[in-house]
């Protein structure tokens, strides 16, 4: 699952807080959620610096008396890392360089607003990564007290060796070898423990484990003692950093009995007992460590993701046993195919990876040709009868760039699904490029969602909004859910961006009303009190044919118009306030209830209800995120308390756990609603006796 974004926290310098405001809605339409706040003083820029952590400053050169290289030298003065962004009115790049030196991150027109979201957002991950490698430091840091409190406590034998020289040995690997102080190892070559008889081996093996081409990581030998006597050793060699410094690990086993023993166990437990490969458990851990390598040696490896092509019908042809014959024939072709030193696994029922260092994307291709050849012209005997198999063989690259397992075998599969994109045979090579994945086109989705309206593709979810008074009626709000071709939903979040820009908004927001309704009615018509919340988008507060139009659908379905709640969000309401006054005045006249949904992230939210006509406010999603912290939950209460004193109702979304609740009781909240009452469902079915 994919974690949702954190709330950004913006500090804004400005002359006018209705162009503030519409930076933070362009912000908000870029897919964040945004809360900020307008540095009025210089006392007001000290108090927020001091009051909790911020993600952003947007500053125009001079407003309220107050100028951008003051804020700016003030976050510096107080050690603060908030990236800042200077906006200008015109481009002149003379003015960019003396910003860039000066210590804003960029320069930008305040209008070039293409522009401006994409310097924000990639000055957002620059924080992001920043702050989480602060954090890994501090858990580095952690976890090398307690690594070292394991070293000299544990009763294996462990020394680091940099150089060939002991820098550090603990107190069972002195004991082993028969020293009594790690002082006198230091700067002692690893070479004068073992035997004269395994000296040039040992070189041998040193050599090869160092430029990274040996096949094992494990090497026996005889152990030379202080007192000359040798002891039959396994050393265990691992790469490892000691004071910050690389360095090689070697831990050293004595017991050669429990020591072969445990490598059979070793072996058995990362073998793939058909075709005698490694299996994917033991891939994955050699990824990781290929992966390190990568990182510490800037240096780069491949991984072919090789998929036999059609081995259903193969299976389904000779069997179950003649498919793991050919499966056993397949691994020794690739084994025997592949170089010196290759980590190859069988990943899955009829895939094979294979890790390979030290390669280049385009030498990666070229194998991966290669064996994509030799499969095709391979022929198993299987049962007397001869089968032949092909192969889709996807090829990504490993770089000090890379740092996500999981993600880097998804690049190799996906490149092995285009092979069978291309042609449904397969027997063909991939290799992944970044560059080459597919933008979303706004106008593939709008033909996708002007489809969905077309065949009827779109249904409602309806969630309960509880009054966690104990309030008599019932109260949902209604979701719309468009169905892809594989009978999944999808959310709006996929497609309402791209039906917007091919004004298709406000014939789905009709769509919703009318459904809306028509669902609503007939619930009532069983003899439940029940009122729905519908949602709008901002194109319906401009389209002025809508109240006219709502007013036809309301008198013809016979339903009380105060069982109707129509919600839009606080960023349409201030981007689109003019006709959001009109829009619910209209509505009043109606008779019909209003709600602003995400409310409280504006800069000043409440300037917003003294044009607007409202019943109901729905918190931003971001004050129960936050809840367990005590800034936040009393800027919720503040609000709350704000809302109630102008006669409005408040819910409180995303409530997903029980724990949240004795909180927004206290803090004051009309109604509640979130997955821990009752996910979005296609019935309005919720017992709402059970909380009376």
């Amino acid at each position: 699952m994919t974690k949702k974004a954190e709330t950004i926290k913006l500090l804004i310098l400005h002359e006018s807080p209705d162009d503030a405001e519409q930076l933070m809605n362009l912000i908000r339409n870029s897919g964040r959620a945004t809360r900020g706040q307008m540095i009025e003083s210089s006392d007001g820029l000290l108090q927020a610096l001091g009051s909790g952590q911020w993600d952003l400053m947007l500053l125009r050169p001079e407003a309220n008396e107050i100028f951008a290289m003051e804020c700016l030298k003030e976050v510096k003065k107080q050690s603060k890392d908030i990236p800042a962004i200077l906006l200008v009115d015109e481009y002149d790049p003379e003015e960019v360089v003396e910003g860039l030196r000066e210590g804003y991150e960029d320069v930008v027109v305040e209008e070039d607003h293409d522009r401006l979201i994409l310097v924000i957002q990639r000055e957002l991950r620059n924080l992001m990564e920043r702050r989480a490698r602060r954090t890994a430091e501090l858990h580095l840091r952690e976890a090398e007290k307690r690594c070292a409190v394991l070293l000299d406590s544990s009763r294996d034998a462990i020394t680091y060796v940099t150089d060939g020289m002991h820098t550090y040995a603990n107190e069972a690997y002195l004991e082993l070898f028969g020293y009594d102080d790690a002082d006198d190892l230091e700067g002692m070559p690893i070479m004068d423990m073992v035997a004269a008889k395994d000296h040039e081996e040992f070189k041998q093996f040193l050599r090869a484990y160092s430029a990274g081409e040996s096949d094992t990581n494990e090497f026996v030998c005889h152990g030379l003692c202080t007192d000359g006597t040798d002891i039959q050793a396994r050393m265990i060699f691992s790469n490892a950093t000691y004071d910050g410094e690389p360095c090689t690990q070697i831990l050293i086993r004595t017991n050669q009995a429990d020591a072969e023993l445990q490598e059979r166990l070793k072996e058995i437990s990362s073998q793939d007992l058909l075709t005698g490969l490694f299996n994917r458990s033991h891939f994955t851990q050699e990824l990781d460590n290929i992966m390190q390598w990568a990182v510490t040696q800037s240096k780069t490896a491949v991984l072919a993701y090789i998929q036999l092509d059609n081995f259903a019908s193969v299976q389904s042809d000779i069997g179950l046993a003649g498919a793991d014959m050919v499966l056993a024939d397949v691994a020794t072709l690739l084994r025997e195919s592949l170089p010196q030193g290759t980590m190859l696994a069988r990943f899955g029922d009829e895939i094979f990876t294979a890790l390979i260092k030290e390669r280049s994307l385009e030498e990666g291709r070229s194998l991966g040709e290669a064996l994509r050849s030799a499969i095709e012209d391979h022929l198993s005997e299987v049962q007397e009868r001869t089968v032949q198999v092909t192969a889709s063989i996807g090829v990504t690259l490993i770089s000090e760039n890379t740092d996500d397992a999981e993600e880097i075998i998804t690049r190799a599969h996906q490149a092995s699904e285009q092979v069978r994109e291309e042609n449904p045979l397969g027997n063909g090579v991939s290799v992944f490029d970044p560059a080459s994945i597919k933008k979303i086109d706004p106008s593939d989705t709008g033909a996708i969602v002007q489809d969905a309206i077309d065949k009827g593709l779109f249904k409602l979810l309806f969630q309960p909004v509880i009054d966690l008074r104990g309030g008599s009626g019932e109260l949902y709000e209604a979701f719309l859910r468009m169905v892809d071709e594989d009978g999944k939903e999808v959310s709006p979040n996929e497609f309402l961006g791209a039906a917007s820009q091919q004004d298709l908004s406000e014939k789905i927001d009709r769509w919703v009303i009318l459904q809306s309704i028509k669902l609503l009615s007939d619930h009532r018509s069983n003899g439940h009190d029940t009122k729905l919340i519908i949602n709008i988008t901002g194109e319906s507060l401009k389209d002025q044919t809508l109240l006219p139009w709502l007013s036809v659908a309301l008198k013809a379905a016979r339903m009380p118009s105060d069982a109707i709640v129509f919600q839009f969000s606080e960023s349409d309401a201030t981007t689109y306030l003019k006709q959001a006054k009109e829009f619910t005045r209209g509505l009043r006249e109606l008779h019909c209830k209003v709600s602003i949904s995400r409310f409280g992230c504006a800069l000043n939210p409440f300037n917003t209800l003294k044009h607007l006509e409202v019943d109901y406010l729905k918190v931003d999603g971001s004050f129960m995120k936050e809840i367990a912290s005590e800034e936040s939950k009393e800027a919720l209460k503040e609000m709350v308390a704000a809302a109630h004193a102008q006669g409005k109702l408040t819910i409180a979304p995303f409530v997903e756990s029980a724990a949240i609740l004795s909180t927004l009781w206290q803090i004051g909240v009309n109604y509640i609603q979130g997955y821990y009452l009752q996910a979005p469902t296609e019935q309005m079915n919720y017992d709402f006796s059970s909380d009376e």
